[in-house]
């Protein structure tokens, strides 16, 4: 547990997990509150295949994108602050999709927006393991 989850000022994956549970049973945020946080780095430039696996979808599939932009949550109006604790992964990335097995998502150049506790259960991909091809 990080400093600031301790003193009360991010919430706790755990607090994360709840809040997200709280949502319509079906939505995506129901369904990332059932996955564990498996990138906590800040994910701008990383390869992340993004968690689309059954319930969320028909049928499992590859999406891997690489957050360029980061968006903060615009704060209801007359909220001038954030309140305590603050979300653990809040905002959104704009990202790029480098591999694509959904159709409604092609490569090359197509941008998606995900919400950053998307992005933080998915799976880093890393390509030094990876041999080039010739």
């Amino acid at each position: 547990m990080s400093f600031l989850s301790h003193i009360g000022f991010i919430e706790t994956e755990e607090q994360e997990r709840a809040r997200l549970a709280q949502a319509p049973e079906g939505s995506l945020n129901h369904y990332l509150s059932t996955l564990p946080v498996t990138i906590e780095e800040w994910p701008q430039d990383l390869l992340v295949e993004l968690p689309w696996e059954p319930p969320r979808t028909d049928r499992p599939y590859r999406v891997v994108a690489v957050p360029i932009e980061f968006r903060k949550d615009a704060l209801p109006e007359g909220v001038e602050e954030e309140p305590l604790p603050r979300k653990l992964h809040s905002g959104s990335w704009t990202c790029a999709v480098v591999f694509s097995d959904h159709p409604s998502y092609p490569v090359g150049g197509y941008r998606i927006i995900v919400p950053a506790a998307e992005l933080a259960r998915g799976r880093r991909i890393d390509l030094a393991g990876v041999p080039a091809q010739a």
